[in-house]
């Protein structure tokens, strides 16, 4: 195998480390995700984990290293969330002075929680990478021990202790899905289960997701080495890094075996089946490996691990997830239909609607809308269905009645 920072004997003496601060987080079998991909499924549930996500393993033993003339400089990092609670965490069990940098519009519990750790949070820059750069001024002009969030042999070891637990815990597993972003936390795992599984005799498949919005991976693996992309908007702000890391890219080249995207539909539908499935709350990045495995894009091979990697969602974000994996997954539509300005005809709709099965939640009757003449009349109507057969069944039932149904947003 070839040398990199990061070796099984590292991550081993991180877990020596993290015991008794980060917790071995539970394995869960998933009948439902096992019947989509077909061979067995199991849920590592970091989202319970302490801080509410991984990057608490990672930064604690990073900062655990740390001399005695560095603890006293204080810490310093930049992070949409997880990462910025993980070392606020690690700081306060340590004693150690810390200064957060997230962006302008992170996560309000996130940012609450951070706060709440003893952190000195400056929400001063509008990006992850924007708070980045200002948290290396900030070193420089403190002498604060700047804490990556993902580009360090501490903190990538830290968070490949999350693999050796899922090694021991299913000895048998084929593959493991791991979110993605700059990729410390995959890049520790496959090192980890790589190289367990060859002490074993076997070998083991590691399969990263990215939000196609903010997927630098496949761009950099193709041109051989790091590169930077215009990160898009997404729900998965975790996993939302426009570049990957020095160290972590050479171990994700040789390691991992693919990288999947997927986009924001996905995402919501992951985050949304999750809930109903398996009564949890995951983040969209956490919930990105569920994504790739209900878009088909995880095929069978066998007993297959997914990483859940974090738990820390805006309950205001969560409510929008929910009503746009509603819609994603065919639960949800609104119906715009052009009426007769004449008495009965939402009645007639609403008795096809009944008729049909669709529970109407929302309604709106407008005279007012562009384009309609003095006769004409719109009625917008959102209603609950089944999925997308009944949707399909939904609007071709008004159509045979004489109607002309669009869906709104098609």
């Amino acid at each position: 195998m070839t040398d990199y920072a990061v070796s099984l004997a590292s991550i081993e003496d991180a877990a020596r480390a993290l015991d008794g601060v980060a917790q071995h987080t539970p394995i869960d079998h998933a009948s439902y995700f096992g019947e989509v991909l077909g061979s067995p499924v199991y849920l590592k549930l970091e989202n319970l984990q302490r801080t509410g996500s991984f990057k608490l393993r990672g930064a604690t033993y990073r900062l655990s290293r740390l001399t005695g003339e560095e603890r006293a400089r204080g810490v310093v990092a930049a992070s949409a969330g997880n990462h910025a609670q993980g070392v606020a965490s690690a700081a306060q069990q340590l004693g150690i002075d810390c200064t957060i940098y997230m962006p302008l519009g992170a996560p309000v519990p996130k940012l609450l929680a951070t706060r709440g750790y003893g952190a000195q949070v400056n929400t001063d820059g509008t990006t992850v990478e924007e708070c980045i750069a200002l948290a290396m001024e900030h070193a420089e002009r403190t002498g604060a021990v700047m804490i990556h969030p993902f580009d360090h042999a501490d903190v990538i070891s830290g968070q490949g202790t999350l693999g050796l637990e899922v090694m021991r815990d299913v000895p048998g597993v084929d593959t493991i899905v791991v979110p993605m972003g700059g990729g410390g936390l995959i890049a520790g795992v496959a090192v980890a289960a790589k190289a367990l599984a060859a002490l074993r005799g076997t070998d083991v498949r590691i399969v990263g997701v990215q939000a196609s919005s903010s997927a630098a991976f496949p761009p950099s693996l193709e041109a051989g080495e790091p590169v930077t992309i215009q990160r898009g908007a997404t729900i998965a702000d975790g996993i939302a890094v426009a570049r990957p890391g020095s160290l972590t890219f050479p171990i994700i080249r040789d390691m991992v075996d693919d990288v999947v995207t997927v986009d924001e539909d996905d995402l919501a539908r992951a985050v949304l089946t999750l809930l109903e499935r398996t009564k949890l709350v995951v983040e969209p990045a956490g919930a990105a490996p569920i994504a790739a495995i209900l878009g088909g894009l995880i095929k069978d091979t066998g007993t297959t691990v997914v990483v859940l990697s974090g738990g820390n969602i805006d309950p205001l974000l969560l409510q929008r997830i929910v009503a746009h994996g509603l819609v994603a997954s065919g639960r949800f539509m609104t119906l715009r239909i052009p009426l007769p300005d004449r008495p009965g005809q939402l009645a007639r709709v609403s008795e096809i609607l009944a008729n049909v099965g669709a529970n109407v939640t929302e309604v709106l009757h407008t005279r007012h809308d562009l384009g309609l003449t003095l006769n004409d009349v719109v009625l917008q109507v959102s209603v609950e269905t089944r999925g997308p057969n009944h949707q399909e069944q939904v609007l071709a039932t008004l159509i045979e009645a004489g109607f002309r149904p669009e869906v709104a947003g098609s």
